[in-house]
């Protein structure tokens, strides 16, 4: 049997670049943030809603790429590397049509969607031209996903974090300009906000085909041949794709209703919720890229016939989540005024953030472990049944925020304790799956 990997050192190799990558890409959620929380609560809202809204449409995206990705590593496993052309070719075919669907839908079919359920006209307003902007970056972004597919499923993660580098310092450098008028620029507030993070998507794409055409054999992998579309390779990567597909436009659209039920509170309630949304993400850095590294590695893993390994190295992962989360979080516990001060100077808003900050902390930490456990049944390529599972914790989250909020009418802070309920459950049923299911002689 064909001797593995599976080290700390090895999984730490693979992780920490997507890690640092996602740290360069939440710096142009940190830096959207903190500039508009200087502009005022109405841009911070619009921001949170249009970066919400903006958010679910491309995590149907990444959950193409996240299947194709998932295929890649097999094909790797089982040491069919001519195979991963054919699949990048039909990943950019099908990506490149839904990104002018999907475009269609944030820049015309989203205002509807947002003038029926925002209350406040203010923010609405604001959302719709941040919307009308932020649609455009949809082409770049989905062509970014199939170089991260490509270089994830094969292990070459360091290249994410040189282009995430670029995009972040591209965008921060524009925010600054566009938003302020900074140079001579004209003043455009939210609009700037949308302008900036185009820009830095396209200048990340260019990266990538320039880093590829340097560093990378085409014909090691048959990359690029554009073959015509196949129907059967289609189905194939589709089977594994489509279930993380919807699997992650439902968790993030139900992120968006979630705010909905914010917005019903009031504009402080959804400014402090931005922040927190902003401060949350950062603590899922770590998650996400150990998260990427289980599904690429228990694929990999199945691609050699190591199933007996698996859960070996979802224990190993959970682990190094675990830890980096807990040292991110500890910042927040220990010094949450300081955290807070990064975003605004408004007193009230502190005030409001800081028992929502220690709240998430916690959820953070519980969806270290459940993350990991969830990623872990994608790897194996039953992805139908990670979407099932998705969809009855998101069910029961929604139900309890719900209830919260419309019935017991609750706070923001006890709004925010949902995401300790979604860790949990999140963590539990994905235990149980891969403990007593069937997924040990997945193909895909």
């Amino acid at each position: 049997m064909q001797d593995v990997n599976i080290k700390y050192s090895r999984i730490w190799q693979i992780a920490y670049p997507i890690i640092l990558g996602s740290i360069a890409q939440n710096l142009i959620n940190f830096t959207d943030t903190a500039f508009l929380g200087r502009v005022g609560e109405i841009a911070l809202g619009a921001s949170a809603l249009g970066g919400v809204f903006y958010l679910a449409v491309i995590m149907l995206g990444l959950g193409f790429s996240t299947g194709a990705q998932i295929i890649i590593a097999r094909r790797f496993g089982e040491g069919r590397l001519k195979d991963v052309g054919s699949i990048i070719d039909h990943s950019m075919y099908f990506l490149g049509i839904m990104a002018v669907m999907a475009y269609l839908l944030l820049r015309y079919i989203s205002l509807d969607i947002l003038e029926f359920t925002v209350s406040s006209e203010a923010v609405f307003r604001e959302t719709s031209v941040y919307m009308k902007i932020r649609a455009w970056g949809i082409f770049f972004a989905f062509g970014n996903m199939v170089f991260r597919a490509f270089y994830v499923g094969l292990t070459k993660t360091k290249v994410i974090t040189y282009t995430t580098i670029v995009m972040a310092i591209v965008n921060i450098a524009l925010d600054y300009i566009l938003i302020f008028g900074a140079f001579g620029a004209p003043e455009m507030g939210v609009a700037g906000a949308a302008l900036a993070s185009v820009i830095a998507e396209a200048s990340a794409l260019v990266f990538f085909i320039i880093y590829t055409q340097i560093n990378i054999k085409y014909s090691d992998y048959l990359l690029f041949g554009f073959r015509l579309p196949n129907k059967e390779r289609f189905i194939r990567i589709i089977r594994v794709a489509l279930p993380i597909m919807m699997q992650q436009f439902i968790s993030l659209s139900v992120w968006f209703v979630f705010f909905l039920f914010i917005e019903k509170l009031g504009e402080m309630a959804l400014a402090v919720s931005n922040i927190i949304r902003s401060v949350y993400v950062i603590l899922m850095i770590p998650i996400w890229g150990f998260a990427t590294a289980t599904n690429t590695l228990v694929s990999y893993l199945l691609g050699v016939k190591r199933q007996d390994l698996v859960m070996h190295l979802i224990g190993k992962i959970v682990v190094l989540c675990f830890i980096g989360v807990l040292i991110i979080v500890s910042f927040g516990i220990f010094f949450p005024d300081l955290i807070m001060e990064v975003y605004t100077n408004d007193k009230e808003l502190i005030k409001l953030g800081i028992p929502i900050l220690k709240i998430v902390s916690l959820g953070a930490l519980m969806l270290s472990i459940g993350f990991v456990l969830f990623n872990g049944i994608s790897g194996t390529g039953k992805t139908n049944v990670s979407f099932a599972l998705e969809v009855i914790v998101l069910g029961i989250y929604l139900t309890y925020t719900y209830v919260l909020i419309n019935v017991f009418n609750a706070d923001v802070s006890t709004a925010w304790t949902s995401e300790i309920l979604y860790g949990i459950l999140m963590s539990l049923m994905s235990y149980l799956y891969l403990r007593y299911g069937n997924w040990r002689k997945s193909v895909i």
